[in-house]
């Protein structure tokens, strides 16, 4: 497995060679530097640690200026491991999004966008009452959740009962997801349908 470490700009669309309309996601990725090698003798297991977008020095805690330092490169925003990467990497090596072609398949890591505290009919898709099935008397319950369960007999609320609740602001990962074009002169990466989080949201691209 290899991968990078992108930002989302935003979604737009094109037309292929065959006329076929494709909704695709535009990625800014790479390039990102390799700030540590891990190892089996050192850590107890291999990885490969990319960092990716600037950072300003005055933001920076010693600690990670000195790691920086180390891969001689500027401070970084986000920091991830990538295990069992494919190719072979040492410290201080630069990764763009030339790695990546167009016709290759790539799972997509993000963070959804966050809904805030939601009722059951969004967060769900519970049906509601609706408009034209309410009955006297019900006013503004057409989106209620209705029973929770029995009475007596377990007088409580069963473990895994879909109620209302935070929704969003979940780590997700979308898989198989078409690369359509590739840009290194932008560092841009056009992926085929949409991916998880708000537009400037950091992303991983894995291969």
């Amino acid at each position: 497995m290899s991968g990078i470490i992108g930002k989302k700009i935003g979604m737009t669309s094109f037309f292929d060679a065959n006329g076929k309309y494709i909704p695709c996601t535009v990625i800014e990725a790479g390039p990102c530097v390799v700030t540590q090698v891990k190892t089996n003798e050192k850590d107890g297991y291999t990885a490969l640690q990319l960092s990716f977008d600037e950072k300003k020095e005055k933001n920076t805690s010693g600690a990670m200026k000195g790691h920086f330092a180390l891969a001689k490169t500027t401070p970084k925003r986000k920091v991830v491991e990538f295990r069992h990467f494919e190719e072979q990497k040492n410290l201080g090596d630069t990764i763009t999004v030339e790695s990546f072609a167009a016709g290759d398949f790539v799972d997509v890591v993000g963070t959804s966008k966050g809904k805030g505290f939601q009722g059951v009919v969004k967060r769900h898709g519970f049906s509601g009452v609706g408009h034209a099935n309410k009955s006297h008397g019900q006013h503004d319950r057409e989106r209620a959740p209705g029973s929770l369960g029995a009475s007596s007999d377990p007088s409580r609320v069963l473990p895994g009962m879909r109620m209302a609740g935070r929704m969003g602001g979940n780590r997700k990962k979308v898989q198989n997801l078409e690369v359509v074009k590739v840009m290194p002169e932008k560092n841009v990466i056009l992926v085929k349908g949409s991916v998880p989080g708000a537009k400037g949201s950091y992303l991983i691209i894995e291969k």
